[in-house]
């Protein structure tokens, strides 16, 4: 599904991802570890298009398109869904108001008709349901004074409405404790299926202890350095990454 070549990534000139090659079969959940500075976000950023990181050398394709030649937008549009360590807050947007329209921009990339009101509603209240999401934070502005936790609740939330093909978690377990790193887990879980790929970017074994990964990759100096199965994690987490 997700099938990374020879990557080459640079920011301001210097090189950060140095031919990495990573591919992820559709219906499997691949972890992504590694120590600051090693290109674990970056890799999210170029995958996702964010503006200032420059490919150099190297493909990414999902479902064989080639995302590095489409628009943000485009990739969003082909399945590619990217949940933010650090998720912003964007005053006077209001949170259903944005759900609403990143709905119906997806269905209207596909061809479809907008989603009748009373669906849609009904499928964002029982969405934020199984995540703990009330009304009173349905009704603020998109993360405007949520708490860590509530901001990457909010961010799975999008995910399960939106349905993508693909998945990227960058470090949604940074500020989380126990209990929303749990309700989080759960969410992500819910959503695994034979036709959905899962990238999860994080610094520690504790995520993976609630989302069990079939294969984990320690990221060093911008490329693959190694991969395994799940007990790979547990060993780095004990031996540290100079051991991997």
């Amino acid at each position: 599904m997700l099938h990374i070549d020879n990557l080459h990534a640079a920011v301001d000139g210097k090189a950060i991802l140095n031919g990495l090659t990573l591919h992820v079969p559709k219906g499997q959940v691949h972890a992504v570890m590694g120590p600051n500075g090693s290109g674990k976000s970056t890799l999210a950023y170029v995958l996702a298009g964010r503006p200032g990181y420059e490919v150099t050398d190297g493909t990414a394709a999902l479902d064989g398109q080639n995302i590095l030649a489409m628009e943000p937008e485009e990739r969003a549009a082909a399945g590619l869904f990217l949940a933010f360590q650090y998720p912003v807050e964007v005053p006077g947007v209001g949170f259903m108001t944005f759900l609403k329209t990143a709905i119906n921009a997806q269905r209207a990339a596909r061809g479809e008709e907008p989603m009748p009101a009373l669906d849609l509603l009904k499928s964002i209240r029982k969405a934020s349901r199984a995540l703990g999401i009330g009304d009173d934070m349905l009704g603020r502005a998109v993360n405007a004074g949520f708490s860590g936790g509530e901001k990457k609740r909010a961010e799975v939330l999008q995910m399960a409405l939106l349905g993508p093909r693909c998945a990227i978690l960058d470090e949604t377990d940074s500020g989380l404790d126990v209990d929303a790193l749990k309700t989080v887990a759960d969410g992500v879980n819910a959503l695994r299926s034979p036709d959905r790929a899962f990238l999860i970017i994080t610094h520690y074994q504790r995520l993976l202890d609630h989302i069990v990964p079939d294969r984990v990759h320690v990221l060093s100096q911008g490329r693959i350095a190694r991969s395994g199965g799940p007990d790979l994690a547990q060993e780095v987490e004990a031996q540290g990454y100079g051991a991997a």
